[in-house]
């Protein structure tokens, strides 16, 4: 099954946790009109309360983990998240730093990760559409 089945158009929230920036300029990126995120039905969400997918980029330290968990909450269900680039996927080189608390799937339930540092654009739609069409399968 394809996207298609997909009824609505889901809205990213793009959560960022702090780390060198690089994957937030590749998210900007990717959603910009060269690489056309909306040919997937994909729009950029306001606020949490009308975020579908929540993007997490950087390494978390307590007070980012805290915020997203409190983003998680206020994100209506269902919801989804996509952990984009080595930080939020694994700690990165910030691994072992003091600061760094955690990666994003010990805070929340991650459902794509996308590696990288940073992740290329299109590497990041790649995710983007392999979350939608694992929802439409039921996922």
């Amino acid at each position: 099954m394809g996207v298609s089945i997909i009824r609505y158009s889901p809205w990213i929230m793009h959560f960022n946790a702090g780390a060198c920036n690089g994957c937030d300029i590749e998210v900007l990126a990717a959603l910009t009109p060269f690489f056309d995120p909306e040919r997937l039905g994909v729009k950029l969400a306001p606020n949490p309360r009308h975020a579908d997918i929540i993007i997490v980029t950087g390494a978390l330290n307590k007070k980012a983990a805290e915020r997203l968990r409190r983003l998680y909450e206020q994100t209506p269900s269902p919801k989804y998240v996509i952990a984009c680039g080595a930080c939020a996927t694994s700690g990165g080189v910030f691994t072992d730093s003091y600061p760094v608390f955690s990666r994003a799937d010990r805070v929340v339930p991650v459902n794509v990760y996308v590696p990288g540092c940073p992740p290329r654009p299109e590497a990041i739609l790649y995710g983007i559409k392999k979350l939608l069409d694992k929802v439409a399968e039921g996922g």
